[in-house]
């Protein structure tokens, strides 16, 4: 695209029609609730951490969507070191799915990772059309993002095996409620062919 820098974010793409989005796979776990998630996500983490590589190797950049928690001084890298450094729950999370020094982030203060971000943005600059969504929980944040990126004319692709709530029946349950209402793809990740998936945008 006309005018875009190059070098500008290092060798993540500047333009792409697929986007992988990481949904709150930054977290420390420490909250009610989040010994429960974690058990479901520690397998889902491994499954998205393969998906991201295979993502690397077909130019697809990866971006990380996270919560600030509350707190609006929130600042992603030090989240990160705090995930890896303070013995906190979702440290083995945190170590597989620790970002590159090339991948992209937004900070997000509500459910969605679209609500008063950044990330319509990005996505306008990369050219992107279809959104790989992965991340947790999927009957919350992942439930609430794939609403508004369907309203936003993107395709989704939430592979089923990437997602994780604290409940795995209502983890199903939501899946099939976004395949059945926005149209999303949820192929576990093993089957996609990111290949077809990027040249058909």
């Amino acid at each position: 695209m006309k005018g875009k820098n190059s070098d500008l974010h290092g060798n993540a793409p500047d333009n792409s029609p697929v986007a992988l989005l990481l949904v709150d796979v930054i977290n420390d776990f420490e909250f009610p609730g989040g010994a429960q998630l974690l058990r479901q996500a520690l397998p889902a983490a491994k499954r998205i951490a393969s998906l991201k590589s295979r993502c690397e190797r077909s130019g697809i950049p990866a971006i990380y969507v996270n919560d600030n928690f509350g707190k609006w001084r929130s600042d992603f890298k030090k989240l990160v070191s705090h995930c890896l450094k303070d013995k906190v729950r979702g440290q083995k999370v945190a170590e597989r799915l620790k970002p590159a020094d090339d991948d992209y982030f937004v900070l997000k203060a509500k459910h969605s990772a679209f609500y008063s971000t950044t990330l319509d943005l990005l996505l306008e600059y990369l050219g992107v059309k279809t959104l790989i969504l992965t991340g947790f929980t999927g009957d919350i944040c992942i439930l609430f993002t794939a609403n508004d990126a369907f309203i936003r004319d993107y395709r989704l692709v939430i592979p089923r095996d990437c997602v994780a709530s604290q409940n795995k029946t209502e983890n199903q349950r939501a899946l099939k409620y976004l395949e059945r209402v926005v149209n999303a793809d949820i192929t576990t990740s093993t089957e996609l062919n990111l290949t077809a998936l990027a040249q058909d945008g």
